[in-house]
């Protein structure tokens, strides 16, 4: 086995990394990364009902969609986040109790009453501070987790907090949980560095063949390729959304207007539009212009901007149009 600390933050090279590990490397890898702010979404969630997006818009926060299923979560410089890239043996039914086990370990060794609780999750005291994920790709078993270790719940809260009366999807759901940071729980103070290098040595306890490897130029260069073509484009973090409505009203000066999508693999099919408003043209124009194209903030604005939005609305701005259809 190999145990590999990602020197990256960005959140998209971090996830194309399991991948190319999962896929490129005949080796078991013990991987650990700490991301900047960003938001990691599951396999088969629908993004955009899983974020505020108007918050992640205005702090510029990347979202990734990840290779396995399961909740969104977000990560920040305070949340360390591990993964276990192996071939499989034995019962995978018990491998989320196998792979969290260091963690586990490391916590009662510092005298926090840290358990695996329900299939998948790590708490203390009730609360969660870990949530765990797997599935089988390119004959390996990817079995990963976050830690929250001094994150800043507030944001936690404002960027997982979306309007959820806007959609009608049947796409997986968030389950959310009261949240801890494990800096809370311990008995005297640690970095997060420091806690990093206590796991890294419990792990080369409990598998003594492990040793450190370090990416080579090539490994980096082919991460960044993966990440070019997929974990930093609209067409997999979005895109792959499962197909869903979307329905939402602003009021504005202009009057109230209505919005109905529905949009399959990240493409607006059908929309219509309703309020109170005053118009000098068919509105049905615009309907037509926004049909076929990208559910994507770029896309649309410059669609609206071509059809001069306010010939259709009067007064109101693109921003507030934007909110409605996002």
């Amino acid at each position: 086995m190999l145990s590999i600390f990602s020197p990256s933050n960005y959140a998209p090279f971090n996830i194309a990394c399991e991948e190319y590990i999962l896929r490129d490397f005949s080796e078991d890898v013990f991987l650990l990364y700490i991301n900047d702010s960003s938001i990691i979404v599951g396999k088969h969630q629908n993004t955009l009902a899983e974020i505020n997006y108007e918050w992640v818009l205005k702090h510029n926060i990347p979202v990734v969609r990840r290779l396995t299923g399961g909740g969104t979560v977000f990560h920040d410089s305070g949340n360390l986040n591990y993964s276990f890239m192996v071939k499989e043996n034995g019962d995978m039914n018990r491998s989320f109790e196998r792979y969290t086990k260091p963690i586990l370990a490391i916590l009662h060794d510092l005298g926090v009453p840290a358990i695996l609780e329900g299939r998948n999750d790590l708490t203390i005291n009730g609360c969660k501070f870990s949530g765990n994920a797997k599935t089988v790709a390119f004959g390996k078993t990817l079995q990963h987790g976050t830690i929250l270790f001094s994150s800043n719940i507030t944001n936690l809260s404002a960027a997982l907090n979306p309007r959820e009366e806007k959609f009608n999807d049947k796409a997986v759901k968030s389950v959310q949980a009261r949240v801890t940071n494990v800096s809370d729980h311990l008995p005297y103070p640690l970095s997060l560095q420091d806690f990093v290098t206590l796991i890294r040595a419990k792990v080369k306890i409990m598998y003594p063949e492990i040793q450190d490897y370090f990416l080579s130029l090539k490994d980096k260069e082919e991460i960044q390729a993966l990440m070019n073509s997929k974990y930093d484009t609209w067409q997999w973090n979005f895109g792959k959304s499962p197909r869903y409505n979307l329905s939402h009203s602003i009021k504005t000066q202009a009057g109230v207007i209505e919005f109905f999508l529905y949009v399959n693999k990240g493409i607006i099919e059908e929309v219509s539009i309703y309020g109170d408003f005053f118009t000098n043209r068919e509105i049905s124009e615009l309907e037509n212009a926004l049909r076929g194209i990208e559910h994507k903030p770029d896309t649309v604005t410059k669609v609206l901007q071509q059809m001069d939005y306010q010939s259709y609305f009067g007064e109101v701005n693109l921003d507030e149009l934007l909110s409605a259809m996002f």
